[in-house]
């Protein structure tokens, strides 16, 4: 099955979930990424650069030079606790929205002809 696009207005959601537990540099976001997707996520190399400096011009990342394990330079990004913050209010938005749509999407055709929502 193809891998699907990132749905505009999610990466930086998801940028600031995979750099919840650790710093991590670019490349290292992907493959998380990707592996929590299971491979169903197509990310972009430019729009996930683009959502970093997005994110820490907005205070809720900040990045630091470091050395891979592959003895490379890289920017190391970490979350801020405004960043933290807004993970978790984002989190419970878009967990609510999901839900939504969902329900609309799956609900039977009766029980939204006759209105019944339960």
């Amino acid at each position: 099955m193809p891998s699907l696009p990132v749905l505009k207005g999610t990466l930086d959601l998801l940028v600031l979930r995979a750099l919840n537990w650790t710093p991590m540099h670019g490349f290292e976001i992907v493959a998380w990424l990707e592996r929590a997707a299971h491979g169903s996520l197509d990310v972009e190399d430019s729009a996930l650069y683009q959502a970093l400096y997005r994110l820490e011009d907005r205070g809720l990342l900040d990045a630091e030079w470091g050395v891979t394990g592959n003895n490379r330079k890289a920017r190391y990004y970490t979350l801020t606790p405004a960043g933290r913050a807004h993970l978790r209010g984002e989190t419970k938005r878009w967990v609510r929205y999901a839900d939504t749509v969902t329900a609309i999407l799956t609900a039977p055709r009766e029980a939204l002809a006759s209105g019944d929502t339960a």
